[in-house]
């Protein structure tokens, strides 16, 4: 009965795990955001570029998340932290080498063995045993003697406290960091890539603008110069325009330029060169020059915000961070494992002989069974202080926690904000657009009987011009605010699970790899 108590007391202490036990946090988040406008469109948060209705943006994105180098860096991360799960959890089991050696030894004959080997060998003949005693064995004087051995050398070191157990718990946790750190880059390139793609638009648009207004200018001149020729103006009214039409001209340059620029990040970002997507673009510039320009994007629908607690559970920064938090949490528990005893069983066990013949024979088994421990005694309180230092580092991290759910929150209030207010503003400038139209077809219209003077004209031109850019670009706010708002909510990646579990597509991937 003694034995079974003793023997269930061990087994209670190898079940034991130091260090605390980690609870994923619970933090406050208010009942909703308070910038969210009721307008809501229905849109699949980890492919919300679907929604916007481009499939050239579209498939910029699919060839960016499959080919991207931040995307294929992120990539290896996770299977470096996946190896050193299984070097970590190779510490549960024991470690067994294989050896083998052969050694030849030669007496030496001032050594004082010779005698020695005469009197083993003249006891081992008294004795009626094997012929020569022990003499072959020790070998005489200036004699060569060869040694084989072939066998295992078996260790192992008992986790009795858990400290491997947290090393491995911690481990788990920074590949499921490093899976959440790679959904937080693709996040990142999708919204980078819809963000880059509208500013394009935006610039082609703003150039079909101007390129529709320097056509308007050269219609006027034409007009110009007729009522000069009938000598109703002045020849100083001709110079005027054709300064007017320069200016328009050279507003086209710094808009094309960047413009350029901007088709270069995208075939970086998408993983090729920067003159990967010239001739995809290229093709739309001709299509403008040539006045068969597609007509303008539409603008993205309104984004459902959702509620501020789904933060925790979509945005990819947020998981990575508890993830982090639960890792430094293990962290503690391996150091404190550190104060208590460490339990060693070794097992040798080799064929040992000088003669190949009978190296694996019974008689030449030598095995060895044996333990240690080893006490912490006295280290004038470094492993206190590394406990100390963990916990202080899983504070930290806990404080990172919080500050990254915290930026969530504010990034996603701004982008509602700054969303709602510029589609209030471009309602304004729609109808500024629609009033300046109307106006300069009048004042056309009055100077052509010569009922107004050309700078009215020039005036009118102008604002129509800054009115039609200024919309453009509110338009293209619009657009941009909305991937924000996407990137804010932690779109472009599968929302999936509990806080603390891994992305879905890791998940079915590593599925696939074990069956």
């Amino acid at each position: 009965m003694r034995h079974h108590v003793g023997f269930l007391g061990l087994a209670l202490l190898a079940g034991c795990t130091v260090g605390p036990r980690y609870r994923a946090p619970a933090l406050p988040t208010p009942p909703a955001f308070a910038e969210a406008h009721p307008e809501v469109a229905g849109s699949d948060p980890a492919r919300w570029w679907e929604g916007l209705g481009d499939p050239v943006l579209s498939g910029l994105i699919e060839r960016g998340l499959a080919q991207n180098l931040d995307l294929a860096a992120a990539a290896s991360r996770v299977r470096e932290a996946r190896l050193s799960v299984r070097e970590t959890r190779a510490g549960l089991f024991p470690k067994v080498d294989a050896t083998a050696g052969a050694e030849r030894t030669r007496i030496s004959k001032n050594g004082g063995f010779g005698s020695i080997a005469k009197s083993f060998g003249g006891a081992g003949g008294s004795g009626g045993g094997e012929s020569g005693g022990a003499t072959p064995a020790l070998g005489a004087p200036g004699s060569l003697i060869d040694t084989y051995s072939v066998g295992f050398d078996a260790s192992w070191e008992i986790d009795l406290f858990g400290g491997v157990r947290r090393q491995l718990e911690g481990a788990r946790a920074r590949v499921e960091s490093a899976q959440w750190s790679r959904a937080d880059t693709a996040v990142s390139v999708a919204a980078e890539i819809a963000d880059d793609y509208y500013q394009l638009r935006l610039l082609q648009r703003r150039a079909r603008i101007a390129r529709a207004e320097l056509a308007r200018e050269r219609q006027t001149l034409a007009i110009i110069r007729a009522r000069g020729n009938a000598g109703l103006t002045a020849n100083v009214d001709v110079t005027r325009q054709l300064v007017q039409i320069s200016t328009a001209e050279a507003s086209l340059g710094p808009i094309e330029a960047d413009g350029r620029a901007l088709v270069h990040a995208l075939g970086i970002l998408v993983g090729g060169t920067p003159g990967t997507l010239l001739p995809l673009f290229d093709t739309d510039v001709r299509a403008d020059r040539a006045g068969a320009a597609p007509a303008p994007i539409a603008l993205p629908p309104p984004v459902p915000a959702g509620l501020p607690s789904d933060l925790l559970r979509r945005r990819p920064d947020i998981r990575r961070a508890e993830r982090e938090l639960a890792a430094s949490t293990a962290d503690i528990g391996v150091a404190v494992a550190d104060l208590y005893p460490r339990f060693t069983i070794t097992t040798p066990f080799q064929f040992l002989s000088t003669g190949l013949s009978d190296l694996f024979a019974g008689n030449s088994v030598q095995a060895t069974v044996g333990g240690s421990v080893k006490f912490p005694l006295l280290d004038f309180g470094r492993r206190r202080a590394v406990v100390g230092q963990r916990r202080e580092t899983r504070e930290q991290a806990y404080i990172a926690y919080q500050q990254a759910v915290l930026t969530g929150l504010r990034e996603t209030e701004d982008a509602l904000a700054r969303l709602r207010i510029e589609r209030g503003r471009r309602e304004v400038l729609a109808g500024g657009v629609t009033n300046a139209r109307a106006t300069i077809a009048a004042i056309a219209a009055q100077y052509k009987y010569g009922l107004t003077d050309l700078t009215t004209v020039l005036e009118a031109q102008q604002a129509l011009f800054q009115a039609q850019d200024n919309l453009a670009q509110s338009e293209g706010t619009i657009s941009r605010q909305t991937i924000a708002l996407y990137k804010a909510l932690g779109g472009g990646w599968p929302a999936l699970g509990p806080v603390g579990s891994r992305p879905a597509r890791d998940s079915l991937a590593e599925a696939r790899r074990n069956r």
